[in-house]
């Protein structure tokens, strides 16, 4: 590209005049630094001007961020075209091609930063979770790795270091590294999936496949937090998570059936009993009236006729506590109307 341009420069009439290869090399660096210093007018100016009026913070931040290095790249590819006008060739020009392959992955570096900050931003406003706060910084650190392997690999290239050897030392070295980091790797992955499939958030009522019931409290990269109804924390590591069955309470609604079941004595007439124990549920403050409050009858037990009261409540925490009062009030119901609540009872016959 520079031998491209400085024969577009040589066929400049005035430039083909000078004979002096100095006088070139001193006319292209002074033109790389005033072209350097109008792209620097020009961001300040004009296009940090035009980036304010739009909507997104992403114009302004690139070219903030963006323009010092491009106006130090400027000038190094001055400098380059320079030492090639003098002929200047072997171990300077190595370095000068070492330092225009580092600012050129650094420009790009600082560009995508800003992209992942200002991607983060609108990401964490779609979720409750703080994993968007360590998920972020990961990705930054982790494309930053990418990139500096890829700027040492160019500048190995520039100076003709054959990296085989090397790639294939690197290549052993990460299976070995794989497999020892195969579980941390497994959660740190499974916090990813669980966040982009948004299984839960913080808030939600969950129960594992252990049987475990809790709240999610925090949802981190490697495990998750989840408090359970005595107060305890219980940290579920992610890939567990991302693999087993977990039963979500709060989706896709807060709202939750909860029953009571009981049995009263063989003879009871079905309907009076359907008629008190809905009376019962009527007189409890909390329960929806849609879905409205059921009872059915079951089946016809060993030692009592089963019954099942279904009643809904807006949200999961008040569950369990509805339940326990409803559970006292059918009681009462049952045992004013005269009701029998029957017990198992056992028979025994003795043989003379």
């Amino acid at each position: 590209m520079e031998d491209i341009l400085l024969t577009w420069l040589n066929k400049i009439p005035l430039w083909s005049t000078i004979n002096n290869s100095y006088l070139e090399a001193g006319i292209l660096i002074v033109l790389s630094i005033v072209l350097a210093q109008i792209l620097l007018l020009l961001f300040g100016q004009y296009l940090k001007k035009f980036a304010k009026k739009t909507k997104t913070k992403l114009d302004d931040l690139i070219f903030e961020r963006t323009r010092k290095p491009l106006f130090y790249l400027i000038l190094v590819y001055g400098l380059r075209l320079a030492t090639i006008s003098l002929g200047i060739n072997g171990f300077v020009q190595q370095i000068i091609n070492s330092l225009l392959a580092i600012v050129f992955i650094f420009i790009i570096l600082r560009a995508l930063d800003v992209f992942l900050e200002t991607w983060g931003t609108s990401f964490a406003q779609k979720t409750k979770s703080n994993i968007d706060d360590v998920l972020l910084p990961l990705f930054q650190k982790s494309a930053r790795v990418i990139f500096v392997i890829i700027a040492i690999m160019w500048v190995l290239a520039i100076w003709e270091i054959n990296i085989g050897p090397y790639l294939a030392g690197v290549g052993i070295s990460g299976i070995v590294l794989g497999l020892a980091l195969q579980d941390a790797l497994k959660n740190i992955f499974g916090g990813i999936t669980l966040v982009l499939d948004k299984t839960y958030i913080v808030g939600d009522k969950i129960k594992l496949e252990s049987g475990d019931v809790g709240t999610i409290h925090d949802i981190g990269l490697r495990s998750t937090k989840m408090i359970t109804f005595d107060n305890e924390i219980i940290y579920v590591p992610n890939g567990y998570l991302a693999n087993s069955r977990v039963q979500n309470y709060t989706r896709p609604s807060p709202k939750v059936r909860t029953n009571v079941e009981f049995g009263v004595d063989y003879g009871t007439d079905i309907q009076k009993v359907k008629k008190i124990v809905l009376k019962a549920l009527s007189e409890m403050e909390g329960l929806l009236d849609e879905p409205a409050p059921d009872v059915i009858f079951l089946s016809m037990g060993d030692f009592a006729l089963q019954f099942k009261a279904l009643f809904w409540v807006d949200q999961w925490g008040e569950a369990f506590g509805k339940k326990l009062e409803a559970t006292e009030k059918i009681y009462n119901a049952l045992n004013k109307a005269k009701i029998g609540i029957p017990y198992p009872t056992h028979t025994v016959y003795m043989k003379k």
